[in-house]
This record gives C-alpha cells, structure tokens and sequence, in this order.
C-alpha cells in the first residue's frame, strides 16, 4: 500500500498535500478507498464556502458504505474537484492523483505541523 512521504495524514484517513501556496489538497488515503471498497459518488462543498477543522467537507459512497470526509484544516474552499462526477473510481485508481478532493486556501500554515507524517500514519494503520 502506498503512503507518499511528502504528505501529512490525519488519524480519519485524510491526506494533505501542501501545495506551497497558501492552499492544500485534500483527498482520502489509499488504506481509506481500500475499506470503502469501490467508490462510486463523491459530493464535496462548494467553492467560497468556509471550513473549521474536523467539519465535514464532503460525503463519498462507495459499494459498501457511505462515509463523510473530514477537514482536516480550517479554510475557504477553493476547489471541489468536479471530475469526480464522472470519474469517483479515481478515489480508488489514484487516490494521491487524480482522486484529490478539495483545495482549500488554509488559514493557518503552522496547521500542518499537527498533522500525522508519514511514519506516524504508517504505524498507526499497521502497514
């Protein structure tokens, strides 16, 4: 299973990637699309809309279950990666990639500092 070490986890199976900007991608890990099984919606904010951390920014369905997806930061919305209306396998196929979720402009950088690194995620997953 693939766990990127330039990402930051958090123990609800979001992944963030630091896009050096100001803003973050955000989509579900490999070991979450695993447990779900074969996504088949994804139904995610709309952009200008405001996240506080731990909200639900999205909610993914998949063969098996229907889960919410958390934000991990706080921060506006930037982007709701519309591809997945007609792509969700992407969740699955490319769950780094393609599968991203949402870009949010992040209110606070130092944020990430309390994300999980990849060693840490790792371990607590037992991969």
């Amino acid at each position: 299973m693939s766990i990127p070490n330039d990402l930051h986890y958090t123990p609800t199976h979001e992944w963030v990637r630091d896009n050096g900007d100001g803003t973050v991608t955000i989509g579900i890990t490999a070991y979450a699309a695993e447990q779900l099984g074969d996504v088949v919606y994804w139904e995610g904010p709309d952009e200008g809309s405001t996240l506080g951390k731990g909200d639900p920014l999205g909610t993914v369905e998949s063969v098996k279950a229907v889960s919410d997806v958390y934000s991990p930061l706080a921060g506006e919305v930037v982007a709701n990666n519309a591809d997945l209306e007609d792509a969700p396998e992407s969740v699955n196929s490319a769950p780094y990639g393609d599968g991203w979720m949402v870009r949010i402009r992040i209110d606070s950088p130092s944020a990430l500092d309390a994300l999980l690194d990849a060693t840490t995620y790792t371990a607590q997953i037992g991969a």
